[in-house]
């Protein structure tokens, strides 16, 4: 791969700080009458925006406890979070139906109660039903839970939990100033397994300044020892505005290059897959039934509501997204008008935009037929390159081989600009 211009773009549940510009929302929150088909399944999304301390790479809209400053706080915030909940079912009324599957993110969820996160659940069915078999997912970081938090999380109804592992080696974990020691994930692992939950899914992170291979292999091969039916893989981004970028612009240390990306990709992925389990996108991989599928609504634009500070929501082609800061989403839901920032309505050609963009990375692809005669030119090209598998070629569709998904965000880009 030595000498391709590669980028990887991860894909996570969490919300970042920065929010796009958009269009007023109305301060009850409704929506256009295109939004209510009603033919997509249905999520939610918490976003839980607390944090003990912040790492140096992390982006996302979370607080510590002196960043956090009046008018919000971890105690009040289930209150906020379940008045949004109840606007969600107002503006959804009839088109509302029961939740397929919900995620609980952030920050670090599991800095709050236990308690908090069954009685979430409970409004939960009150006000929407939940479907039999619905994956209730939550992130954790494995120093901010115990044996009894888990099982009370479990008894709560959750069935999915996702560690946020990174690395299992000391060094490097320094170096992303995360502060669990590496085997605090196994035993936590292996404490959600006694607590009963069904699904377990541990984080990694590839690229921190002074990684070797032989580091990352070490962390391959201690996601596999605690044996979770799924495993993410990202390689880590460069932020503007946080600690580890001011540190790469100042020089003091240096991450690594797009070829040695792709080549911890490449040991990601026959590590995993030697161990029986296949990609579905490409920074995921799953034994069979272990996929998220939270992560799949997404990716398929399904209906979800996002609720918390800087949450984004997609209901029927309108996207909106919440205010920011805690305390500013919490001073709007105390005066009964909705937390949105902004929102878009998506068009026709948008939509079809992002069928692409999110398709193409997905095991199942993309239909070929969906794109533009100067698309399917484009896909026959990088069927002959490499990128395409020729087999699903035949079949009419556009299904990303390894190299491929090493250039998936350029080939998308090529397919829907050719």
């Amino acid at each position: 791969m030595k000498g391709d211009s590669l980028r990887f773009v991860s894909h996570t549940e969490d919300v970042p700080s920065t929010l796009p510009d958009g269009e007023p929302v109305s301060t009850d929150g409704s929506l256009p009458p295109s939004a209510f088909d009603g033919t997509r399944d249905l999520g939610l999304y918490l976003h839980v925006p607390f944090c003990t301390s912040r790492c140096g790479y992390c982006d996302f809209n979370t607080y510590t406890a002196d960043e956090l400053g009046p008018g919000a706080s971890r105690a009040t915030y289930l209150d906020t979070a379940l008045a949004e909940l109840r606007l969600a079912q107002s503006v959804l009324g009839d088109a509302a139906r029961p939740i397929s599957m919900l995620f609980v993110g952030g920050g670090t969820p599991t800095l709050l109660p236990p308690a908090d996160f069954a009685r979430f659940l409970d409004v939960v069915r009150a006000e929407f039903g939940i479907i039999d078999g619905a994956e209730l997912s939550i992130e954790s970081n494995p120093e901010s839970v115990d044996a009894m938090g888990l099982e009370q999380l479990r008894a709560a109804g959750f069935n999915r939990i996702s560690f946020g592992m990174q690395s299992a080696n000391t060094t490097v974990l320094k170096a992303l100033d995360r502060k669990h020691s590496p085997g605090r994930v196994q035993h936590a692992v292996e404490e959600a397994k006694d607590a009963g939950f069904e699904h377990v899914n541990v984080d990694l992170i590839y690229g921190a300044p002074g990684e070797t291979d032989e580091q990352w292999q070490q962390s391959l091969d201690a996601a596999l020892e605690v044996e979770p039916d799924h495993i993410s893989a990202y390689a880590l981004i460069v932020e503007d505005g946080t600690a580890l970028g001011a540190q790469v612009a100042r020089g003091d240390v240096v991450v690594a290059n797009d070829d040695v990306m792709a080549h911890r990709y490449v040991m990601a992925d026959e590590t995993f897959s030697a161990a029986g389990m296949q990609w579905y996108e490409v920074s995921n991989w799953a034994k069979p039934g272990g996929q998220c599928q939270h992560n799949l609504g997404y990716w398929t634009s399904q209906d979800w509501w996002g609720i918390g500070p800087g949450a984004h929501s997609h209901i029927g082609g309108v996207r909106w997204w919440n205010v920011k800061h805690p305390a500013t989403y919490a001073k709007a839901l105390d005066a009964g008008v909705s937390p949105a920032a902004a929102r878009e309505i998506l068009t026709t050609e948008q939509q079809v935009d992002e069928a692409v963009l999110l398709g193409l990375r997905l095991a199942s692809g993309l239909a070929i037929d969906s794109l533009s005669s100067s698309g399917q030119e484009r896909v026959k090209e990088a069927v002959a390159e490499g990128l395409l598998d020729p087999q699903d070629f035949d079949a009419g569709r556009a299904v990303l081989t390894l190299r491929g998904r090493l250039l998936a965000d350029r080939l998308a880009v090529e397919l829907l600009t050719n």
